[in-house]
């Protein structure tokens, strides 16, 4: 009997991006309404092509309670904001009138940070919610996975841990890290086994080793730079410190995924490693990019000959067009109406290209090398895991979903 089961992702570009193809479209006729049947079968794929071991994942969402969901939260919302202008108001403040003056400028500027500032909770509030909604749907080996109710504890200590990491300049970021993950992965379960998050927050430091770096070299840059007045160090120093900044930042989110993985423990038996790689990653990212801008090169072309061959377009109007620097006659030459219309139908299947191309590109091939990385210790154990009770209480990821920020996998 195997004591340990590997991570496998199985997920092909061609089949991925022709369901984001079609899903996209719909979501495009519909009005924006079909993208909550879109999102559920994406995931219903890639959790399908996500193994660990012989068994695939399940992802039993449905877009309805997806619809409904975002419903219950725009009216949330709504009344929400709603009070909240109401209290600007009151204060003096309004963001919809033109400001006469100074002072008055200077507090619209202050009435959008504090409007900002208020939805911050919320943003906070639909980040747990939906992690809660994704394990409240996802089954392994018919198993459900669930997390507990703890949205607004999860906002405080989200507030609280930013708080001392912005007035540390960062220094304490591994520790607000630690423990917000810490609070989700002890309320999460699979089955009738909890998952707990051991560990310790120091051991993320070394991850931020070559953020660290980036602002030393930044920061020398600017005062070198500065004291022996050689403006070209200082825009070296700081455009190479900017993208080692990102790099730094990729790798502290590898290192703290694989730190804490490692850390993380089921039904006190279960344990898990991860070995992901920040090259990997950041290779897969470039790839990808260089994929999109090749194919939209590729695709530019192809709609500047199509419209050449059908209306006998000469190169400089095909870049007017495009440009969008076309006077009326310009287009009237491209056929009118019927030019128009082909320009616009060449123009979004491009668009809906390069999303699924960059789902597949880099989406699926990050996810495909994460999962790939994990491996799960003591298996054995996982067979006295019993089911538990369905979760009635996920609301489908409503908050994030109008507040903008569920729009990944």
């Amino acid at each position: 009997m195997r004591t340990s089961i590997d991570g496998y992702y199985h997920g092909q570009a061609g089949p991925l991006f022709s369901l984001y193809f079609k899903t996209a479209f719909l979501t495009l006729i519909t009005l924006g309404i079909y993208r909550f049947w879109a999102k559920t079968r994406l995931r219903k794929y890639i959790w399908s092509a996500t193994a660990a071991g012989d068994d695939t994942f399940e992802y039993t969402g449905t877009g309805l309670e997806k619809l409904l969901g975002f419903l219950f939260a725009i009216v949330v919302l709504a009344v929400y904001l709603g009070i909240v202008q109401m209290a600007l108001f009151y204060f003096g403040l309004n963001l919809f009138t033109e400001p006469r003056n100074d002072i008055e400028a200077l507090a619209q500027v202050g009435a959008i940070y504090i409007t900002l500032l208020a939805v911050l909770p919320l943003l906070l509030f639909a980040t747990y919610r939906a992690r809660r909604y994704k394990m409240a749907r996802t089954r392994w080996r018919g198993l459900r996975f669930g997390m507990e109710n703890g949205a607004w504890g999860y906002v405080w200590r989200a507030l609280g841990h930013g708080f001392l990491t912005l007035i540390t300049l960062g220094i304490l970021l591994p520790r607000q890290t630690f423990w917000l993950e810490k609070y989700m992965t002890d309320r999460t379960w699979y089955g009738d086994a909890r998952f707990e998050q051991a560990g310790r927050w120091q051991s993320l430091y070394p991850g931020l080793k070559h953020v660290l770096f980036a602002v030393i070299l930044i920061v020398m840059g600017i005062v070198l730079g500065t004291f022996l007045r050689v403006p070209s160090m200082i825009m070296i120093a700081v455009l190479v410190g900017y993208i080692w900044l990102i790099v730094g930042g990729v790798y502290y989110r590898i290192y703290a995924f694989n730190v804490l993985t490692r850390a993380k423990m089921l039904d006190g038996a279960v344990t898990f490693d991860s070995d992901a790689r920040t090259g990997r990653v950041i290779g897969i990212v470039l790839t990808g990019i260089l994929a999109i801008i090749g194919a939209t090169i590729v695709g530019i072309l192809v709609m500047g000959l199509v419209l050449m061959a059908t209306f006998g377009l000469s190169f400089s109007s095909v870049g007017a067009l495009f440009g969008g620097y076309a006077e009326p006659g310009d287009f009237n030459a491209a056929g009118g109406i019927l030019g128009s219309i082909v320009i616009a139908v060449l123009y979004v299947a491009l668009i809906l290209a390069l999303g699924g191309l960059s789902l597949v590109m880099i989406t699926q091939r990050i996810i495909g090398h994460v999962v790939s990385s994990v491996v799960v210790a003591n298996a054995p154990h996982l067979d006295h895991v019993q089911q538990r009770a369905a979760d009635p209480g996920a609301d489908a990821e409503g908050f994030a979903d109008a507040l903008d920020i569920g729009g990944a996998i």
